[in-house]
């Protein structure tokens, strides 16, 4: 891979986890709407988005190619994610920024049991230690807080378990949102119609800024994947799993700073053990990426 290529990919990848990152921000703006109203606007817009940006490249016919398996990993994938949307809007618009930014810390590692548990891929001493400290991070804050870090835990589970299934689909990033967000279109846009029909939805009746923001929400979604897209193609797998952590960091932060969320000494020992966890995690993972290298000379 060429230096610029790497270049202009660690630079797309720092940038889509960045924005997602910024994710609170955006959403908090409609906080007065239904959480399913604003899951079935961000489905609705996210496919009118991709599909536009495939339309413009000429890229329409590929769906064609596609086997019945292959669409229903997609659906599998497409409830995955929009469970994950649903309780990611809920728990930020209620005051739960830093629960989200828990949950994906935990990501990579529910990454690491999906494999050992579906996969049957064996762990090394130092990703079983990673996994044992992150427990014990989870554990020690479901007894102080006297349940289990619900939010977090979810977001891990589904967004892990969305990973997984595209990780073992055979479609492209761009593709397989444009499949996953057309699946999801028709119980949104039959969503979207009840709630008018009823007199309770939001679009059209909201400012006119805010009206734009929310058609800008099929964008915010579509415009991170793609650069995602563009670091993945472009950067080692090891440095664009360093680069994810710049999203929970991300909405740490907010919720921390912007948000002034409550963040007690409890928590501060979770984190420290996750990060701690994090940490093995990530110098095992660059550990074995430079004996690979070393190999591959």
């Amino acid at each position: 891979m060429s230096p610029p290529a790497q270049r202009r990919g660690y630079m797309a990848g720092v940038a889509a986890y960045f924005i997602w990152g910024l994710f609170p921000l955006y959403w908090h703006l409609f906080q007065a709407l239904p959480t399913f109203e604003l899951l079935a606007q961000r489905i609705a817009w996210c496919a009118v988005a991709v599909w536009i940006y495939l339309a413009l490249k000429g890229d329409i016919g590929w769906w064609r190619r596609l086997t019945r398996a292959t669409v229903a990993r997609l659906a599998l994938s497409s409830a995955l994610i929009s469970v994950n949307w649903a309780v990611y809007i809920a728990a930020v618009n209620n005051g739960h920024v830093i629960d989200t930014s828990l949950g994906y810390f935990i990501t990579p590692l529910a990454n690491v049991l999906f494999g050992v548990v579906l996969l049957r891929e064996r762990l090394n001493v130092l990703q079983g230690l990673a996994v044992a400290v992150a427990f014990a991070g989870v554990a020690w804050l479901a007894v102080k807080l006297g349940a289990l870090p619900g939010i977090a835990l979810v977001l891990a589970l589904t967004f892990g378990g969305y990973g997984l299934v595209r990780k073992l689909t055979p479609v492209d990033a761009v593709h397989g949102l444009a499949l996953e967000s057309t699946l999801m279109l028709p119980p949104s846009f039959g969503y979207i119609l009840w709630s008018a029909w009823q007199g309770e939805g939001a679009f059209q009746h909201l400012p006119l800024s805010l009206d734009a923001m929310l058609v800008a929400g099929g964008a915010v979604t579509a415009v991170p994947l793609v650069l995602f897209a563009v670091a993945a193609r472009n950067i080692p797998l090891t440095m664009l799993g360093f680069l994810q952590y710049i999203a929970p960091t991300v909405g740490l932060l907010l919720g921390l700073f912007f948000f002034h969320e409550p963040f007690g000494s409890e928590r501060w020992i979770a984190f420290g053990l996750i990060w701690a966890a994090l940490g093995i995690f990530s110098v095992d993972a660059l550990w074995r990426y430079r004996r690979s290298s070393l190999r591959s000379r």
